[in-house]
């Protein structure tokens, strides 16, 4: 069934009021966060719209890697199965890892693998594009879960006589909802309209993504090397290719962007460790400043916000899309709890828990980031010797060890 057909289909759980169709959940934003909330809640039997201006392109082997990737994690990996998104998304183009590897000095080195947790794998590299997409197939074959796309919110409001947001869309559509979701990025439109503030600072720092390919057959490893001006990653992709993470001063990243592909292979080798094969091109890039953003609060009336629209965090770890995909699994669980137990869903009470959830894990996610990325940033010798005797010391095997790579994966 393609977008268009499900604009118009019909659901036994809506009803119209008026002129406007009434939803028991609308989701603002239909990216792998937004689109893993509407699954979930539409599997509890609940009718779900999801607003969303463009619809992910359509999957074919032969399209070029995206340079937006994500390390998913096995407790997002766990989600997605739940959802039923992840067997169609194994269908197309991953990577797993089984290792992770950090180090400064050569001899410093901490490496962390699956085995230590008893898992087969610490997680998948998959394109953003194709977990967005894998959600889509999904929601397709849902009744009770409609897109509505490609379209933008032009208006919100609250009805006077009842707990109920009114949304207007771009095509003068009018619906009603018990829950707004707010799952529309770092820039939230509708975390703006309900005046959920944020505090958070722009790092000094940019990040460039360069897709290479080589010589190397797919790895299993994702490494980091510590540098004063900031790290220098690799993440694995499909076949013979990887994505070069490189994190440095924001003049700097935006003179890398200026070189061609010949120019900015030729700098990557000068910069990178000697770990990376030499024998590799430029296929694709792009860049972001880094910054930090997290919301005052994650709810107020019938109203929520999950994924990047409460947080954004820095990227160091790969933890983006994992903690979004922790809201939703707790947002869920909260609601299906509250179904359960015959208590009003979509009221405060229950947005507040989910609030209580995930707040504070997600503030101690991203201060614990912060510190690692302040505690690396500079080439002082008593923080240097501290940190590469603190390195030498986490690479030996421990249940402390264990229990971080427990934590990072979202299995504790």
């Amino acid at each position: 069934m393609d977008v268009n057909t499900m604009q118009d289909a019909s659901h036994t759980s809506t009803n119209a009021t008026g002129d406007a169709t009434h939803y028991d959940v609308v989701v603002v934003g239909g990216g792998m966060v937004g689109a893993a909330a509407a699954i979930g809640l539409g599997q509890l039997g609940l009718s779900v719209a999801v607003i969303e201006s463009r619809q992910p392109q359509p999957y074919d082997v032969e399209q070029p890697l995206d340079v937006r990737v994500s390390a998913v994690s096995v407790a997002s990996e766990q989600l997605l199965t739940r959802l039923g998104a992840m067997d169609e998304l194994l269908l197309m183009r991953h990577a797993p890892y089984t290792g992770l590897e950090t180090w400064e000095l050569d001899d410093c080195l901490t490496a962390f693998s699956a085995e230590q947790v008893g898992q087969a794998h610490l997680g998948y590299f998959f394109e953003n594009r194709l977990i967005q997409l894998s959600l889509w197939q999904q929601i397709r074959k849902m009744d009770n879960v409609t897109l509505l796309c490609p379209h933008k919110v032009t208006q919100f409001g609250r009805l006077s006589d009842s707990q109920q947001v009114s949304i207007e869309l771009d095509n003068g559509d009018k619906i009603t909802t018990r829950l707004l979701i707010g799952a529309d990025g770092a820039q939230s439109q509708v975390r703006q309209w309900a005046g959920i503030g944020v505090t958070g600072w722009d790092y000094a720092q940019s990040a460039m993504l360069i897709n290479i390919s080589t010589q190397t057959p797919q790895q299993s490893v994702t490494w980091q090397q510590f540098t004063p001006a900031g790290p220098r990653s690799l993440l694995p992709l499909p076949g013979n290719h990887a994505s070069l993470v490189w994190y440095d001063d924001a003049n700097r990243i935006k003179q890398l962007s200026q070189l061609n592909d010949l120019q900015l292979a030729q700098q990557i080798r000068q910069h990178f460790p000697p770990r990376l094969d030499p024998n590799f091109t430029v296929e694709n890039r792009g860049s972001f400043r880094l910054t930090r953003r997290h919301a005052q609060g994650y709810y107020q009336d019938n109203l929520v916000i999950i994924g990047d629209a409460a947080h954004t965090i820095n990227p160091l770890a790969g933890q983006g899309v994992n903690i979004g995909f922790k809201d939703v699994d707790v947002l869920v669980a909260q609601i299906a709890n509250a179904i359960g137990s015959g208590e009003i869903w979509w009221q405060t009470p229950v947005l507040k828990r989910y609030q209580q959830a995930r707040y504070y894990d997600n503030q101690l996610m991203m201060t614990a980031m912060d510190a690692f990325y302040a505690g690396f940033s500079n080439d002082l010798l008593p923080l240097k010797l501290l940190r590469n005797g603190a390195l030498k010391l986490a690479n030996i095997d421990s249940p402390l060890k264990r229990k971080v790579l427990k934590y990072a994966l979202g299995l504790t």
